[in-house]
């Protein structure tokens, strides 16, 4: 039997439920609890040991920022693993939960498979994840069967992949990208280029650009991206194929199309690099229209 155990933090009650059931489904011998905000979190964490705790952030009476910070203030859980599941992408909220300590987050909506990978993440980073491995099949089942977080994206389940380098934070690489071919997008014509996030390398249309972030538009595939989640994005401009590859994070992801089944996902691409050099080529991007002259038809 593991001897890992989960406080899952949430003030819905299906969510709570869908998260136990994933986790106990997946690692049989994992011991689970819940709570139904912060303060009986806190109440929970004051009587007993977890290794790990999956927790939202807006919640009554204690949020989940407010649990944190006052965990990270507990000699006995300051370095306790603390995941946070959030639909918060603002970067001021990123950056208020680094700094008052989490581990890590889920963005909602999420999938089995993004839940599982951001646990395992967790743990490992303090050597408790060979214990939770222990009790893992040798082939990975299903979590829910029918009834899957998944369902909460209207989409398929992710694949786990590596996460994207990071470009060097100064110059012009000359590696060009692959670009997306015409018959296969919404939009065809310069503005394009290749996206690379965690879960794999993804061909992108321009929709609009801007100083600060990208309007991107990518072809649903099995795997969601997630808000967030840390990217490159390798853009392509000009007669020489002038190639700039910049860092930034997912910032929001939606439907393009206004059905449940849309085959296309508009991203929002913040970007993160302060380098001259690169916004300068940002600049001179926005000069020649790439954004303007590129947008997708219906939008």
């Amino acid at each position: 039997m593991s001897k890992i155990s989960v406080l899952v933090v949430d003030d819905a009650a299906f969510i709570r439920d869908l998260v136990k059931k994933c986790l106990r489904n997946v690692f049989p011998g994992i011991r689970t609890e819940d709570a139904i905000n912060g303060r009986k979190a806190q109440a929970l964490l004051a009587k007993e040991t977890f290794d790990l705790v999956l927790c939202d952030w807006e919640m009554p009476e204690m949020s989940g920022l407010e649990l944190l910070t006052w965990c990270r203030e507990q000699d006995h859980l300051k370095t306790m693993p603390f995941v946070m599941v959030t639909s918060r992408g603002d970067k001021e909220n990123v950056v208020q939960a680094i700094q008052a300590g989490v581990s890590g987050y889920v963005s909602k909506p999420f999938t089995n498979e993004q839940l599982l990978t951001k646990v395992k993440q967790a743990l490992n980073k303090v050597g408790k994840l060979d214990a939770l491995m222990s009790v893992t099949p040798p082939k990975m089942n299903s979590a829910f069967g029918g009834d899957t977080l998944s369902a909460l994206t209207g989409g398929k389940p992710a694949v786990v992949a590596p996460a994207p380098t990071a470009a060097p934070s100064r110059g012009l690489l000359n590696s060009p990208p692959v670009k997306a071919a015409a018959a296969a997008s919404p939009a065809s014509g310069r503005g394009q280029g290749q996206l690379r996030l965690p879960s794999g390398i993804q061909q992108c249309v321009i929709k609009a650009l801007s100083i600060k972030e990208a309007l991107l538009v990518v072809k649903r595939t099995d795997t969601l991206p997630q808000i967030l989640d840390s990217a490159v994005l390798d853009l392509e401009q000009g007669e020489n194929a002038e190639v700039a590859r910049l860092n930034g994070y997912l910032h929001a992801v939606v439907a393009h199309e206004p059905k449940p089944d849309s085959d296309w996902l508009q991203l929002t691409f913040r970007f993160v690099d302060q380098d001259a050099q690169k916004l300068d080529y940002i600049s001179r991007l926005i000069a020649r229209g790439t954004a303007q002259k590129h947008f997708i038809p219906g939008a």
